[in-house]
């Protein structure tokens, strides 16, 4: 991980769940870490805090990231304070339950917006210094529920997250040759916010390795492709052998 300290890196929803894992271990890794954050101010400067007691940079911006005004600001402040951003892991996202009978329009569009949209202004964002300097690492987290349909979450979720591993394959094709690389995470049932109501229906009893997943598997898998730069276009599955792919 040598080659991380010094970097920047933006980590998006980073307030909390598996984007505050993503963050901290980026930091302990070496790389200064903008916190993006939407609502939640007070856990983005807990993780923050957490980053400068142990010797690191840290700074905590608020952005929604489906707005590209609010994208563009996020993207500048941070290179502000910390610096150009050489990594960029798109982890915001959000999951409402929603049947066939009661998903209305403005529900797709929101959970397009935050799911996949953001990735996509977040990307462009971040790409002319990226491409500029002949390095970057781009990360997007996409779901299991890309594979299996997120039958649980409405079919917006799945669709979206879909769409996330789509524009990480086109991305990766288009900048390979200059440097920066481009993959995706599909995480499975992970102990979080958004997963409690499936632990609490017992669904982790049905993964194979015997227990539901954490921030830090998550975290472990951003590593791992932030530090390789030969990989990329790839969809990483982390599930606990819940889906083959």
């Amino acid at each position: 991980m040598s080659e991380l300290s010094n970097r920047v890196a933006l980590v998006t929803g980073a307030s909390r769940g598996i984007g505050k894992a993503i963050a901290l271990a980026l930091a302990k890794a070496g790389c200064a870490v903008a916190i993006n954050y939407r609502q939640r101010g007070e856990e983005a400067a807990v993780v923050v805090e957490a980053i400068r007691q142990a010797g690191g940079r840290a700074g905590a911006i608020a952005a929604d990231v489906s707005s590209a005004a609010a994208v563009q600001r996020m993207v500048d402040e941070a290179e502000d304070r910390l610096g150009p951003i050489d990594i960029l892991v798109n982890n915001a996202g959000m999951a409402e339950s929603r049947g066939l009978d009661d998903i209305s329009e403005e529900d797709f569009d929101r959970a397009l917006a935050v799911n996949l949209k953001s990735a996509f202004l977040c990307t462009q964002a971040v790409l002319p210094g990226m491409r500029a300097r002949r390095w970057g690492r781009i990360v997007n987290i996409s779901s299991i529920g890309a594979r299996v349909g997120a039958g649980s979450v409405s079919v917006a979720y799945g669709a979206a997250k879909a769409g996330v591993e789509g524009l990480t394959r086109a991305y990766a094709l288009r900048l390979a040759p200059e440097g920066v690389s481009v993959n995706a995470i599909a995480p499975g049932l992970i102990d979080t916010e958004m997963g409690a109501p499936l632990i609490a229906a017992g669904v982790g009893a049905r993964i194979p390795v015997g227990r539901v997943g954490t921030g830090d598997d998550i975290a472990e898998a951003v590593l791992f492709l932030v530090a390789d730069a030969f990989v990329t276009g790839q969809t990483l599955a982390v599930n606990g052998g819940a889906l083959f792919t």
